[in-house]
């Protein structure tokens, strides 16, 4: 019987916070990696350009490479693009979006801060979150493009600057009177800082993300057993949209996917 096919998809490193939930969860798939550095941030494009770029990109590599089920690793465009693309595609899409809901049941104090892309802050489909899950909670909000950059640079090794990540979330840790005391990690690449996210706080700090839920759900929707199971031995592949000019960058990049367990990092020309 041949192995589930799983793409995931982000528009940089972030997704590999929720490719490693999913392997493990479901350590039988194979997984192909999809990353749009062409257009990296999504978080400040245009929505009909999104939709329009995500749609064509994911419809020439699935024809490419086949797959049973997409995961859409970014909270901006599963929060703009996802009801579109689902009308395309036949295939099962699972999204990713802010996990209000889970960080409620954790947080002691009620209040809430959510880190995310501006882009992710500042839309409809958040608040419509916040007033479904926490209206009975403080829910504060950073959008942050900046996150995303430190992130992609902890990726390929460059050294990070603790300061860099206290000017950021200042607004609530110099709040001592409504700090939050649970976070909600809106975009993949966060989980990827969470060292030093939690640094920032004279506090214990809960970091909630969206990763093992979405391993869930691929797992129920691709009907794969709970358990059991040898860690798969499939030969997972990367691949960018956009040539680095930087060869030490692809260097570095390359050896942070074979750490991760891809065995390919492939430009593909799309």
């Amino acid at each position: 019987m041949s192995a589930k096919r799983v793409l995931i998809f982000d528009s940089g490193v972030g997704g590999l916070s929720v490719y490693e939930q999913i392997i493990k969860v479901n350590p039988t798939i194979k997984c192909h990696y999809l990353f749009d550095n062409a257009y990296f941030p999504y978080g400040e494009l245009p929505r009909e350009k999104l939709i329009k770029r995500i749609t064509q990109l994911l419809t020439d590599f699935i024809k490419e490479y086949p797959t049973d089920l997409i995961v859409i690793a970014c909270n901006s465009a599963s929060t703009i693009a996802l009801e579109d693309l689902r009308q395309h595609f036949s295939i099962p899409i699972v999204g990713v979006v802010p996990a209000i809901k889970p960080a409620t049941s954790v947080t002691n104090n009620n209040v809430i801060g959510l880190l995310a892309t501006p882009g992710t802050i500042e839309r409809v489909y958040t608040t419509a979150l916040i007033n479904e899950f926490a209206a009975d909670k403080t829910v504060l909000r950073i959008g942050s493009t900046r996150l995303v950059k430190l992130a992609e640079d902890k990726l390929m090794g460059k050294a990070l600057l603790q300061s860099d990540f206290e000017a950021i979330l200042a607004p609530w840790i110099n709040n001592e009177e409504n700090m939050p005391d649970t976070l909600v990690l809106g975009c993949t690449h966060f989980p990827l800082l969470k060292q030093e996210i939690s640094r920032c706080f004279t506090r214990p700090i809960h970091l909630v993300d969206s990763g093992e839920a979405i391993a869930l759900r691929v797992q129920k929707l691709l009907k794969l057993k709970k358990e059991g199971g040898d860690l798969t031995s499939q030969s997972h592949q990367a691949f960018y949209t956009q040539i680095f000019a930087n060869q030490t960058h692809l260097s570095a990049l390359h050896k942070r996917f074979i750490d991760y367990g891809f065995t390919q990092l492939n430009f593909c020309n799309l």
